[in-house]
């Protein structure tokens, strides 16, 4: 299991592949160093809907596993090889209400009861 946070960059519609699979796509923006990397994740089946009250621009936190598989190209017979990200945790990181001001230790102390 990984973890990362960032901010989201593309949020894509719900693909349905067939009856019985769907995903759906999005894009996280790791800020967290000095390259910031643009990273595809996918969700799968019922977690497509776990995107639904998230939207461009959100901080989250994803938590997410890294699947990979071979495929044979009939053309060349040669096999390739690919790699998914697939999400199963996302949550908004919460929106922090202002700080209320603190008074400074002389005007505290200039307060007349």
């Amino acid at each position: 299991m990984f973890e990362i946070k960032g901010s989201v960059k593309v949020l894509n519609e719900t693909n349905v592949i067939s009856d019985k699979f769907k995903k759906r796509e999005f894009v996280l923006t790791d800020d967290n160093s000095e390259y910031p990397q643009d990273i595809q994740f996918q969700l799968t089946q019922d977690n497509c809907s776990k995107l639904d009250n998230v939207s461009v621009g959100d901080r989250l936190t994803v938590k997410f596993n890294l699947r990979g598989r071979a495929w044979n190209d009939p053309k060349t017979g040669n096999d390739r090889y690919f790699n998914s990200l697939d999400a199963w945790f996302i949550q908004k990181e919460e929106v922090n209400a202002p700080q209320p001001v603190s008074m400074a230790q002389d005007e505290a102390s200039d307060l007349p009861f």
